[in-house]
């Protein structure tokens, strides 16, 4: 079946260049269309897309509240659209749940293939670049109580989650810690089950605002 994207942008000239890259490409088909955040969380909870594509600043609600409003009712997974290459507000999307953020000027290419990363169930940062974007964004320690805090995490558990912190793939963690890639997943499907994440870009940003990478457990 065709992955079906909803596009949420308020500039209806960029809207109307993804609807034409999705509707002319085999596998895709445009699900619908807003101009603002309110628009766009109403519509995905209607029509139930596979992906949706929210550009971060929109006039009234903004792609941030869309994302508050459509995770929670929907299995929709979001991509944010900026135009900024470490935006403000990418650390807070991410936090929220988003699946990744895509530059505007992407390419059509690096587009279909986000949409298929995220449609396929991971994040669409690639790892190296979420280490870049996380260690800019959140490289303190902790100022709060996190979801790390009361969890039984194995010691080996904790050692994935810095890796994939530190961008690492699943095949080089793999390397690192001498265990075949299939354990490394059944690692990370366990941590994503107990700390209630979706991806591990979320993991990684949960990592980071934990401290997890300045303290030794």
């Amino acid at each position: 079946m065709a992955i079906s994207v909803l596009l949420a942008d308020d500039d209806a000239r960029f809207r109307g260049i993804y609807r034409k890259l999705f509707d002319r490409t085999e596998d895709f088909r445009t699900a619908g269309e807003a101009a603002d955040g309110a628009e766009a969380a109403r519509l995905c909870v209607a029509l139930k897309p596979d992906v949706a594509l929210l550009d971060v600043q929109m006039p009234g609600a903004d792609g941030l509240e869309a994302v508050r409003r459509i995770l929670p009712a929907t299995g929709t997974r979001v991509i944010m659209l900026t135009t900024f290459d470490l935006d403000e507000y990418v650390h807070e999307a991410l936090t929220l749940g988003a699946s990744g953020f895509l530059l505007k000027n992407a390419a059509p290419q690096e587009v279909l293939q986000a949409v298929r990363t995220v449609h396929a169930g991971h994040a669409m940062l690639a790892p190296e670049v979420t280490a870049r974007l996380l260690h800019t964004l959140a490289p303190g320690r902790p100022q709060r109580r996190h979801r790390f805090a009361g969890q039984v995490l194995s010691e080996r558990e904790v050692q994935v989650i810095r890796y994939v912190a530190r961008g690492y793939s699943n095949q080089q963690i793999a390397d690192e810690l001498f265990l075949s890639l299939e354990t490394v997943r059944t690692y990370l499907r366990r941590t994503f089950a107990k700390l209630d994440v979706r991806d591990r870009t979320q993991l990684a940003v949960l990592a980071y605002q934990a401290g997890l990478l300045h303290e030794q457990r």
